[in-house]
């Protein structure tokens, strides 16, 4: 049985959840990972209600000392990991440029790219080990300079939110460097735009569904060997950097 990791997956209503929810359908086993144990041990329990493969992963990627636990604890209970998707992701205020508050960039720095970089880069032994594995960095057009609907050059969505755009800028490159880097390990690795997401269904925010958002994580996850590196897709097409 192929072993999925998905980081940012503790909340019910999230994307997180949702892509292990669909992974496990596919028969994988799926590890919750989560900053909140109580949040992990409810979203296994309903996946192993359904009778799929689950287990958790307590790790708060924005801490080194947490991702080296976490790592050992993998060690001990998994002999292989295929699939790491990089969900989790702070979005911060909505500011403009010259009104951003400097604490909460680092905050979301540390979370939307950091944190995605030191966990490929602690769960690398596992990734090469593998020979053929599946990286997804869950990304945003809100990063790309020329995405039709959420583009820098066209307004991040409509809103200032400036410093969230400019990590998943910074993502996106991480993507090109691992991608770049790993294909000789034959990891494929792939950011994807799962578009706006109505992960809040009671605010009453509007955007797609999380099933929606959720599929093209999937589709990125499950690519067959041989299939494109380095790119960065919404809805399973390609989109511009």
């Amino acid at each position: 049985m192929k072993t999925a990791l998905i980081t940012g997956a503790g909340r019910h209503d999230g994307i997180g959840f949702e892509v292990a929810k669909e992974l496990a359908a596919k028969g994988y086993h799926v590890i919750i990972s989560a900053r909140q144990q109580s949040q992990i041990d409810d979203r296994v329990a309903e996946l192993n209600n359904q009778n799929l493969s689950a287990s958790g992963l307590l790790m708060d990627i924005t801490s080194q000392e947490s991702v080296d636990i976490a790592v050992k604890v993998f060690t001990e209970q998994f002999k292989q990991l295929d699939v790491l998707v990089n969900d989790a992701a702070y979005f911060g205020d909505f500011a403009d440029i010259v009104n951003t508050n400097f604490d909460q960039v680092e905050k979301i720095f540390k979370t939307n790219l950091f944190g995605s970089w030191r966990v490929a880069q602690a769960f690398y032994p596992f990734l090469k080990q593998a020979g053929s594995f599946r990286l997804v960095n869950v990304s945003s057009g809100a990063g790309s300079y020329d995405d039709p609907v959420y583009g820098l050059l066209r307004g991040s969505m409509g809103m200032d939110a400036s410093e969230y755009a400019l990590t998943k800028l910074a993502l996106n490159g991480l993507t090109i460097k691992m991608a770049r880097e790993f294909e000789k390990d034959g990891i494929i690795v792939n950011a994807i735009c799962p578009g706006v997401v109505n992960t809040h269904p009671d605010a009453g925010f509007g955007g797609r569904d999380v099933e929606e958002g959720a599929d093209g994580i999937v589709w990125a996850a499950t690519l067959p060997d041989g299939a494109a590196t380095g790119g960065f897709y919404r809805d399973k097409k390609p989109l511009p950097w």
